[in-house]
């Protein structure tokens, strides 16, 4: 199966392409790499505020928010062709397309222009407090109180795992207001700048060393916060949540795609075993695309469902794990040191970060934990799919 587009999705994507190819930046204007998915620097910047300025930054959106009202099959081919020429619209995706995103979802007009604004046009950088040392994937669990008192909330807790937050000029905070409450419920999202007295941000390194720090523990000490920070409703927050991993999860199988097609492309097997496992990868790819292309379809209907979004999110993730093992495997130790990404556009993309086929299987983890856990989608999948009993 293919997908097929009318000719004003064709004349959309050729419009877009035709942007890229006269504006997308070389690689001599991008020495400077961002050291953490919140570092933007300048040309990183300019790049995303053009993108904005353009309307090619967010399509769906409004112009104000860097958009053109894109439909949703206009949207799919925006990020068909990024991922076709991994690029990066943003060097600090998770502001642009989990949090900005968020704000614009649910947040008052004053907040999506003070707060969302800023982040979309490049100017401000935002991480999101979600994970905690006893929250990771059971998000209700989570610890951090924030006390009402007068005009402020007092916030006292610890986050983890919190990506860019060294480098983030704000994070959007998940924290618990009512502990009496049923734990999905007592939840309320604020926004809390990192310059604030009492946020301290402690970066950490992964199992691929001390490069390009990006994880963060982040710490609460009686940290001050405006009530007009607060994100929708009071104790609202398990709605927001839900939101924002909607917008990390909508079209997230289009990166597992594109990583799974360059493996494939790049793999030559030698023995019987190999050409089996590369047989396996070309059926993952196959059956990702065209569930993929199912999950467009119905949200170009205006049909949206739990099954569009877990089952490629699921199938990408342990997919694109299992072909950069495979690559790695068949590299011996060349995995170690050689180059995995190449291309006239490596300098775009935050791949051009992994050196070698063992950084990128080893951050290949990272996308079954990203989004919500393969476990989680796994639950999500028996229960609101095949309507299977909770244990």
């Amino acid at each position: 199966m293919q997908l097929a587009f009318d000719s004003d999705v064709e004349e959309f994507r050729a419009e877009f392409s035709a942007f890229l190819d006269e504006h997308t930046p070389s690689a001599a204007q991008t020495v400077e790499r961002p050291r953490s998915v919140s570092h933007m620097p300048q040309w990183a910047r300019d790049w995303q505020r053009l993108l904005f300025d353009n309307g090619w930054l967010l399509p769906a959106q409004p112009p104000e928010f860097g958009g053109r009202n894109a439909s949703v099959l206009q949207t799919f081919v925006h990020a068909e062709e990024l991922c076709r020429r991994r690029i990066y619209h943003s060097f600090n995706p998770q502001g642009v397309n989990i949090i900005a995103a968020s704000l614009l979802t649910f947040g008052t007009d004053d907040q999506k222009h003070r707060w969302a604004v800023p982040v979309l046009r490049g100017e401000r950088t935002a991480s999101l407090g979600m994970s905690e040392p006893s929250a990771g994937s059971d998000l209700a669990s989570l610890r951090t109180r924030a006390v009402r008192d007068g005009e402020h909330f007092v916030v006292n807790g610890q986050k983890v795992w919190t990506s860019g937050a060294h480098d983030a000029d704000y994070l959007l905070t998940f924290v618990r207001t009512d502990p009496d409450a049923a734990k999905h419920k007592g939840i309320s999202v604020l926004l809390i700048p990192t310059d604030l007295d009492g946020v301290v941000c402690r970066p950490f390194a992964d199992m691929c060393g001390m490069d390009n720090l990006d994880f963060n523990e982040v710490f609460f000490t009686d940290v001050r916060v405006p009530v007009e920070n607060l994100v929708g409703a009071l104790n609202g927050g398990w709605g927001v949540a839900n939101g924002s991993l909607g917008h990390e999860r909508t079209m997230m199988w289009l990166g597992f795609a594109d990583r799974i097609a360059n493996c494939i492309a790049d793999f030559e097997p030698t023995t019987p075993l190999e050409r089996d496992a590369l047989a396996t990868s070309i059926m993952d790819y196959e059956a990702l695309r065209l569930l993929g292309s199912v999950g467009i379809a119905k949200a170009a209907r205006g049909e949206v469902d739990v099954a569009s979004v877990s089952i490629p999110k699921l199938l990408g993730a342990e997919a694109e794990q299992r072909v950069e093992g495979l690559a790695l495997e068949a590299a011996g130790p060349d995995g170690l040191v050689h180059p995995a990404t190449s291309g006239p556009y490596a300098h775009m993309n935050l791949d051009h970060y992994f050196a070698s086929w063992f950084e990128r299987y080893a951050r290949s983890f990272g996308g079954t934990i990203a989004g919500g856990t393969s476990e989680i989608q796994r639950n999500i999948i028996a229960q609101q799919v095949l309507g299977l009993p909770r244990r």
